[in-house]
């Protein structure tokens, strides 16, 4: 597709889950690395800018839409929804993407706003810096923009216009540091090594712009899992990054590293191991005052959370309470929880559902012994 080109409004494919509530404009299509092992989100798909003229096109798009549904609400102190069924009826097909996208965001409070696709920073800065400027005119109220980007980007960015970028509203970038090590980070091709991913994140944090960092357990496999998690931590504890989100490794079919596995080239981590991993790694994290989240459904303990230095104990004693447990109960806590029935370990308190994914367990044969071949089957579902 010719940059210049206008087809219509644009959604990307992916946000992170934190941006859930958040309006999706799409600033570049795809992603301009994809070349991560781990991940199958882009593959077979070409990286393109889209041009300032058609970005604004959709930001006054979707912003006509907002003020129309505001005004209906208005008019009827939002008791005929009919009437908001009939606008969007109105509409052709793809305009009717856009409506939905305002509709959603109108009804969710309208607090925040993300830029698609996977590295909006790699647009030219005062380009993004008009598109910053739109959004802010066309949603005043809004709380929060936020974006996707890679280290090797940011690294390469001008600090006086990472400054520009932070002035004109973009208050959160998402990074996947994904691990500190450089013999990880070489092995799923990730573009980048832990000396970058560094000086991005100090130079995010810096320009005054909050920081998420993704750290993905188990990506080093079993030989390389303890490195993992401590180079991982020291790259942390050199940044200190707003957020450290974890998101553990998932292998989809049409991942590279799927394929690595297949062939016997990668040895994934079982869940005890990744257990005793993220120990270490939350164990390493020292003189910081980051949030950890584990905010996907991939993660084995959903409330690993907290504020550091103060809640590190609490996270430890969860993940001490899953590797402590018999190996009975353990299988039923991996198999509830990947069925979204359980979120951390003391819900195996609750006799109806332990009882619940005991029966699932014996009808599916699920024991200690094929439990983590079981899980990964499942973990592909979600990625």
């Amino acid at each position: 597709m010719r940059q210049d080109e206008y087809s219509g409004f644009e959604q990307g494919p992916i946000r992170p889950p934190s941006e859930s509530r958040s309006l999706l404009i799409r600033l570049t299509r795809n992603c301009p690395w994809n070349r991560c092992t781990f991940c199958a989100v882009y593959k077979g798909t070409t990286f393109s800018l889209r041009s300032v003229e058609n970005i604004i096109r959709d930001i006054d798009l979707l912003s006509g839409h907002v003020k129309a549904i505001a005004n209906e609400v208005d008019k009827t102190g939002g008791k005929e929804m009919h009437r908001i069924n009939r606008m969007f009826d109105a509409l052709e097909s793809n305009d009717r993407i856009a409506f939905n996208a305002a509709w959603n965001w109108f009804s969710t409070g309208m607090e925040s706003i993300f830029l698609q696709d996977a590295n909006s920073l790699i647009m030219k800065p005062g380009d993004l810096v008009t598109i910053l400027d739109h959004i802010k005119s066309c949603f005043p109220t809004v709380r929060r923009i936020t974006s996707y980007a890679r280290s090797h980007t940011i690294a390469r960015i001008k600090p006086h216009d990472m400054e520009r970028i932070a002035r004109a509203g973009l208050d959160r970038i998402h990074i996947g540091l994904e691990s500190g090590s450089d013999r990880v980070l070489a092995m799923v091709k990730k573009g980048a090594d832990k000396a970058t991913h560094i000086k991005a994140g100090l130079r995010v944090k810096n320009a005054g712009i909050e920081l998420s960092e993704y750290v993905m357990p188990g990506l080093g496999g079993v030989g390389l899992s303890e490195e993992h998690a401590r180079e991982s931590a020291d790259a942390l504890n050199r940044i200190n990054p707003d957020f450290i989100r974890l998101r553990t490794l998932a292998l989809p079919s049409k991942s590279l590293l799927a394929t690595s596995h297949d062939q016997g080239k990668f040895e994934p981590c079982t869940d005890l191991m990744i257990a005793r991993e993220l120990r270490l790694f939350i164990d390493c994290l020292d003189g910081i005052t980051s949030t950890v989240k584990s905010d996907h459904i991939l993660n084995l303990i959903e409330t690993v959370e907290g504020k550091l230095p103060g809640e590190k104990n609490g996270m430890l004693a969860k993940i001490d309470s899953f590797i402590t447990m018999s190996p009975r109960d353990r299988v039923i806590y991996q198999v509830g929880r990947r069925m979204g029935m359980f979120r951390e370990p003391s819900d195996m308190n609750e006799a109806a559902l332990v009882s619940r994914v005991e029966d699932i367990c014996q009808s599916n044969g699920i024991t200690e012994h094929n439990v983590d071949s079981m899980i990964h089957g499942i973990m592909k579902r979600f990625v």
